[in-house]
């Protein structure tokens, strides 16, 4: 990492010979120009949106799970977990079947938006809350031997494969000055006044990824930290705004403000960014949500005219949208032939598609809902001079996080 002294920190000098960053001390002065304050509203026009339809929605809870489990799969993609939303949840219909790492780590992802979102019923978020969420977060999977829920004893470092600590793209502060840090982002969590709370949620993020206190996971553990205090304030009463959607497909450009504002202090344009981003997701949302609004009333329509069991069944597939006989058979409480038929009607109809090829133990999947979060996500439009040095170059994917103990 090269030398640098911004007002978002700067590097310091360490007796191995290396430099590590450290970051000022929060709040950031944010400049506000017009497009400043332009994004910002539009930030909250979509919140506002979202957020309203939530509660308009016939059953909020079915909707959320589909949105949890999409964040969860879209943020693992940032970190190069290979799984998608459709492995997800054939994982869930076989429980007991064999899950790969990268399943099991999108599966605790969701576990850890979960508990994260009922443990703030009774804990402000706070560094014990981000401990507690990161322990469920790498409970068994790859990386369950890094001290989960623990901030790091050691020195760790980003760059590609085979990089040390001398040659780092990165390197976050050291022990002490990590603890310093973090005290001061959880006062920063505390404060409602200092600056408005899209805002706030940028700066959050992208000083928690500075500090990157963890082993591992640093990464998904910051992401979920929007959803958390958006919820707190009282902004998203459910984890609707996946902002993974959005970094995942405008990713080099992440990492590139990310460095812009350690390297040279441009807090101004990872704000703008990012209000971009939450205004893109935020009304992408609430169109999905309109159009499942609208999806379900005409599955329920026609179910009706096919029988009790097709209409009952339309109802789980929402919660279940990839699902077997044994599943429906479970759920409506009848005999598998009946469960199969009521399978093979919607099936008839358009509804379901089979995907396994087979006689026997055959997958359904709800291709009209499911087909509802196959959006490609929006990109960014420029925001500032694209020609603009960041003192950073990415290679063609994210850097690989490299964690070893200080030499």
């Amino acid at each position: 990492m090269q030398p640098c002294n911004s007002r978002a920190g700067k590097t310091v000098p360490q007796g191995s010979g290396y430099l590590a960053y450290v970051p000022a001390k929060l709040p950031p002065r944010i400049d506000f120009d017009g497009e400043m304050i332009r994004l910002l509203s539009d930030a909250d026009i979509a919140l506002g949106r979202l957020a309203g339809i939530t509660e308009i929605l016939p059953n909020p809870d079915l909707f959320v799970a589909m949105y949890v489990r999409k964040e969860a799969v879209l943020s693992s993609q940032i970190e190069g977990i290979q799984c998608t939303l459709d492995e997800v949840l054939e994982a869930e219909v076989d429980d007991e079947g064999a899950r790969t790492k990268d399943i099991a780590e999108v599966v605790n992802y969701v576990g850890a938006m979960n508990y994260g979102m009922e443990r703030l019923a009774t804990l402000p978020l706070s560094l014990r809350l981000i401990r507690e969420t990161h322990s469920r977060l790498m409970e068994g999977v790859r990386g369950e031997h890094k001290a989960p829920g623990e901030f790091r004893k050691t020195q760790n470092w980003i760059g590609p494969q085979g990089s040390t600590l001398i040659n780092a793209a990165f390197v976050p502060p050291p022990v002490p000055e990590m603890h310093e840090a973090l005290a001061d982002l959880e006062q920063f969590l505390h404060d409602r006044y200092s600056m408005p709370v899209s805002i706030q949620c940028a700066v959050t993020h992208l000083q928690f990824e500075t500090i990157h206190p963890f082993l591992d996971g640093n990464g998904r553990v910051g992401r979920l930290l929007v959803p958390l205090m958006l919820h707190q304030r009282d902004v998203m009463a459910k984890p609707l705004l996946y902002i993974s959607h959005y970094l995942k497909a405008n990713r080099h450009e992440y990492y590139d403000r990310l460095m812009d504002v350690r390297v040279n202090g441009n807090w101004e344009g990872w704000v703008k960014f990012f209000l971009t981003g939450v205004a893109a997701v935020g009304h992408e949302a609430a169109d999905t949500a309109k159009r499942i609004v609208q999806f379900r009333t005409e599955a329920q329509q026609a179910a009706v005219k096919m029988g009790k069991p097709e209409l009952a069944l339309i109802d789980h597939l929402f919660k279940h949208p990839i699902m077997d006989a044994r599943t429906a058979e479970k759920l409506l409480g009848v005999t598998y032939a009946t469960a199969n038929n009521a399978l093979s009607n919607l099936e008839n109809a358009g509804f379901v598609v089979e995907t396994t090829g087979k006689k026997r133990n055959r997958m359904f999947r709800f291709q009209g809902y499911l087909q509802l979060f196959d959006d490609t996500p929006s990109k960014a439009p420029a925001i500032y001079d694209s020609e603009k040095q960041t003192g950073y170059q990415h290679g063609a994917d994210e850097p690989v996080e490299e964690d070893r103990p200080q030499p």
